[in-house]
C-alpha cells in the first residue's frame, strides 16, 4: 500500500505511441530507485508505434488509466482535431483485432478498451484528465486566472492531491489556485505542505508541448513530486511518423518545438 515511508512511484503519461520517447523514460526511470510505474493515460495516438507502447506499459507498469485516446478507439474521436482524429483511424485501422488476428492483436484491444478511468490510493488520487470528469476534461495552467470558476469546482470535486496527465503541460495547482510550472532544468522538485490540496500534471512522456521537447515524467513520493526530462531520439520518431501516409506532418514536426 502506497504511503510506506520511502515508497517512490513513476508517474509517466501521454506516451502516445511514441517509441523512442518511452524506451528514454523507461531507461531512466530504472535509475531512480522507483518501486512501481503507473501510466495516466493515452498510450496510443499521435504517433508510429502504438502497438510497441502497449505492449511494454502492459509489461512495466502496476496500473493504467484510460486516456481520451483511447477512449476514441471505441467511442469515436468526439472533439478530436483533423490531425488528431486521423491519427485515431490510423490507430484503429493497425491494432483492431478481425476474426482471423492473432491471440495478442487481441489481447491488446481488449487490455485498452477495459481500462479503468480513476485509482485512488489513501490521500492521492490518479486520472488522466481531471477529478469531474476523468477521461476528457482538461485542467488548464491558465484556469486559475482565466476559469477560476470552473477550476474551483474541480478542486471541490476531490481531496488530497490529483495526479493527471492530458495537458501535456507538467506542474501543480496549489488550492489558492496558483500555477507552479517546471523552470527549464533538467529536474524540478515541488514539496507538499501537510494538509495541502494540489493538482498536480505530470507532462508527457512523448508529445511534450511546454516549449521543452524532452521527455517528460514525475517521480512521486510522501513528501512531493520531482519531474525530470529526458533527451530522447526525436529525428527517428519523425522519419517515422512522416513515411505513414495516414499522419500529417505537423505531428512530427511539432515533436522538436514541444508545442
Amino acid at each position: 500500500m502506497f504511503g510506506v515511508v520511502g515508497v517512490k512511484i513513476a508517474l509517466i503519461s501521454d506516451i502516445h505511441a511514441n517509441r523512442e520517447a518511452l524506451d528514454a523514460v523507461l531507461a531512466h526511470l530504472g535509475g531512480q530507485g522507483v518501486d512501481r510505474v503507473y501510466c495516466l493515460g493515452d498510450v496510443v495516438g499521435y504517433g508510429p508505434d502504438p502497438e510497441y507502447c502497449v505492449d511494454v506499459i502492459r509489461s512495466q507498469c502496476a496500473i493504467t488509466l484510460m486516456g481520451n485516446h483511447d477512449e476514441g478507439l471505441f467511442h469515436g474521436a468526439k472533439g478530436f482535431n483533423d490531425h488528431a482524429r486521423a491519427a485515431l483511424e490510423f490507430t484503429r485501422k493497425r491494432m483492431r483485432p478481425r476474426w482471423f488476428s492473432a491471440r495478442i492483436v487481441k489481447q491488446r484491444w481488449e487490455w485498452l478498451r477495459t481500462l479503468p478511468q480513476r485509482h485512488q490510493e489513501g490521500r492521492f488520487l490518479f486520472v488522466h484528465g481531471s477529478p469531474r470528469d476523468p477521461v476528457r476534461e482538461y485542467v488548464l495552467s491558465t484556469d486559475g486566472f482565466l476559469n477560476p470558476t470552473k477550476l474551483r469546482a474541480i478542486f471541490d470535486a476531490f481531496e488530497g492531491i490529483a495526479f493527471a496527465g492530458h495537458t501535456h503541460h507538467p506542474g501543480t495547482i496549489d488550492g489558492d489556485l496558483r500555477f507552479h510550472g517546471l523552470d527549464g532544468s533538467e529536474s524540478f522538485r515541488f514539496d507538499f505542505q501537510p494538509g495541502g490540496q494540489y493538482f498536480v500534471n505530470v507532462g508527457s512522456v512523448g508529445q511534450p508541448r511546454d516549449g521543452d521537447s524532452r521527455a517528460c515524467y514525475a517521480i512521486l513520493d510522501e513528501q512531493g513530486v520531482t519531474w525530470h526530462r529526458v533527451p530522447y531520439d526525436i529525428p527517428t520518431t519523425q522519419m517515422k511518423i512522416r513515411q505513414q501516409t495516414d499522419l500529417h506532418e505537423i505531428l512530427a514536426s511539432r515533436l522538436s518545438m514541444g508545442r
